[in-house]
């Protein structure tokens, strides 16, 4: 190779490379007009605010006794995710299946789930079972009635694991038809059978392809978890609203427990983000 076309590739390089640090100055500049913004924003917030002649001692002093069911919120979350992940899965094999049992088992499943509110689903699993299993009780089947009533604890999961469940199911199912149709094929070529094919092949990419969804509904559920406050669970909510009625401070305390919200849901979305970075990665090696 000649001296001139070397020191013409290089001379390309050193343009590429000029091209990219200017981009990531442009990127960095942006991020801290950005951050100048929602700096100014936040501060026009807390001057209207403090115009309500609002309490900020007695946020700052109470903050720490919020901020103690913030793992039982983050529990309930971990929780409840994991189960509508399974369910979702579930759901979705149901639906693709030509067995008409699963197909109209989960076609039932989700038009109940996402056709009723969420609220009404608490209502009906923490107080609804309990009178059905004093009724099965009752009829002298004592062990199976017990089966129904729930603690606060487990309602709340149980709720929210069997509404998200309903609305993932389409997202797993997404996932899996976004598998190419050849792999099928390829894979019977091989002799597997689709039980095989599905576990080894096709489950693991559309895991992969739906986790960003999961991440997005895990920080939905988040907010909707203050719902289990109604059963009496020591979440964030439960604990502002209990402060907020013993000395009628509402405005303060919720104010406080929507902040904790939104720092919670703040370091999920960058937990999200660096997962998703990470696998894509993983996929470029």
């Amino acid at each position: 190779m000649s001296a001139g076309v070397m020191s013409q590739q290089e001379s390309y390089a050193a343009q590429a490379a000029e091209l990219v640090r200017e981009a990531e100055r442009q990127r960095l500049v942006r991020q801290i007009k950005v951050g100048l913004v929602i700096l100014v924003l936040l501060a026009l917030l807390s001057f209207m605010l403090l115009q309500l002649q609002l309490d900020p001692a007695y946020m700052v002093n109470n903050a720490g006794f919020v901020i103690q069911g913030l793992l039982v919120t983050i529990g309930v979350s971990l929780a409840s995710i994991t189960l509508a992940s399974v369910l979702g899965l579930l759901g979705a094999l149901g639906r693709l299946s030509s067995n008409a049992i699963a197909l109209g088992v989960s076609t039932f499943y989700i038009s109940l789930i996402r056709g009723t509110p969420l609220l009404v689903q608490i209502y009906i699993i923490y107080l609804g079972l309990p009178q059905l299993g004093k009724q099965i009780t009752a009829a002298g089947y004592p062990r199976l009635g017990e089966l129904f009533i729930l603690s606060a604890l487990q309602s709340g999961i149980l709720a929210l694991s069997l509404n998200y469940g309903a609305y993932m199911t389409e997202i797993f199912r997404a996932g899996i038809q976004a598998v190419s149709p050849g792999q099928w094929q390829a894979a019977a070529a091989l002799g597997m059978s689709r039980w095989q094919t599905l576990r080894f092949i096709v489950l693991p990419q559309a895991i992969r392809t739906v986790i960003p969804a999961i991440g997005n509904q895990f920080i939905s559920m988040q907010k909707d978890s203050t719902l289990v406050s109604l059963m009496g669970i020591w979440e964030i909510t439960y604990r502002a609203n209990r402060l907020a009625r013993k000395d009628s401070k509402f405005m303060e305390m919720f104010l406080l427990a929507a902040a904790v919200y939104w720092v919670l849901t703040i370091v999920s979305e960058w937990l999200q983000r660096k997962l998703e970075e990470r696998m894509a990665r993983s996929e470029r090696h």
